[in-house]
């Protein structure tokens, strides 16, 4: 009698999904208000334009319709999930979370919702939270949301910040699945490396918060600081990822990186030596969305054709606190 092969239990991504606010902000819209043109923003970030949520399209609202885009695409029903983690630096309200705003709003009323905030970092860090539960056992599937209205921190007379944000939801459906642990190429998610160093809080920060100016606040950046370490800091992880796995850039289907800057995405796609046309960007279009944009990018690249089943994908961030962090995936 031959013994069964053997079978291990992994997180494995069953479909992504992705939500913009219906009003565009463009470099000309911008011309109007700033000191600003399109050829500086471009030049310096890439960014041609973003969505900026209304009124009436709060976070939890972004993270609801990205959520069923993601359930459509994964064909799994809401009621079928039971764990949502919501990354997000803008959430609806102090309390209660978000991601239990994204039951009421699916119909879910089993399992845990919980928001994670990690600042830009916080989906890779909310993908490594949801993968932790699900290889435990104690859940079977997971809404995995970022989902940003970083507009309402944004400080409309800076335009060293102002120019680089937009609002967006992306969401992934991950399931828990018995695979066979001798295949060459298992499916899920293979390995997740975070980082964080407090220290660096007052180089990407919001001067507001409940206990201490009582107010929301606005986003504060010292730019040239966070290029400095952003390159270095997120091709780290990205190595450790491949160390951990024993794969290296030339294995990478495709890399996708948070969306925050050209600059950034270029430096560190060439640092690793992954080829150009390897890269996935969507910040012309979106601007930094945060925690978003990654879940925003994977959405978009699976949903035209680019990121297909068996497909190796890293993704990687870095974020405020610093935080960072990357995962190495296959679709």
């Amino acid at each position: 009698m031959i013994d069964s092969l053997p079978k291990r239990r992994r997180s494995v991504i069953g479909g992504a999904g992705s939500f913009l606010p219906r009003r565009i902000l463009s470099n000309a819209d911008l011309e109007k208000t700033l000191d600003t043109t399109d050829e500086w923003i471009v030049q310096r970030t890439g960014i041609k334009e973003r969505h900026i949520a209304a009124d009436d399209e709060p976070t939890s609202y972004l993270g609801i319709k990205a959520a069923e885009a993601a359930l459509s695409n994964a064909n799994v029903a809401a009621s079928d999930i039971d764990l949502v983690i919501v990354a997000t630096s803008t959430p609806d309200f102090t309390f209660p979370a978000v991601a239990t705003q994204v039951q009421a709003g699916l119909g879910i009323t089993k399992g845990v919702g919980f928001d994670l905030q990690a600042a830009c970092s916080g989906f890779v860090f909310a993908l490594s939270t949801a993968d932790k539960f699900l290889l435990s056992g104690s859940h079977e599937k997971a809404l995995v949301i970022g989902a940003e209205t970083f507009s309402r921190l944004l400080d409309w007379t800076d335009r060293s910040t102002c120019v680089l944000f937009g609002d967006g939801a992306g969401a992934i459906v991950l399931e828990a699945i018995e695979t066979d642990d001798s295949a060459a190429q298992p499916r899920g998610i293979l390995t997740t490396h975070l980082r964080s160093d407090g220290r660096h809080r007052e180089k990407l920060y919001v001067d507001g918060g409940p206990s201490t100016s009582r107010t929301t606040g606005y986003l504060r950046m010292a730019g040239k600081e966070v290029f400095r370490h952003a390159v270095s800091m997120v091709t780290d992880v990205v190595n450790d990822a491949f160390a951990a796995t024993g794969l290296g850039s030339k294995d990478l289907d495709w890399f996708v990186p948070h969306q925050a800057n050209q600059r950034i995405i270029d430096a560190s796609a060439e640092k690793l030596g992954i080829a150009p046309e390897k890269v996935i960007k969507t910040l012309d279009q979106h601007g930094n969305t945060s925690a978003a944009s990654i879940p925003l990018a994977l959405a978009v690249a699976s949903g035209d054709g680019r990121i297909k089943k068996g497909d190796l994908v890293m993704i990687e961030a870095m974020g405020g606190g610093f935080t960072w962090g990357a995962s190495l995936v296959r679709w």
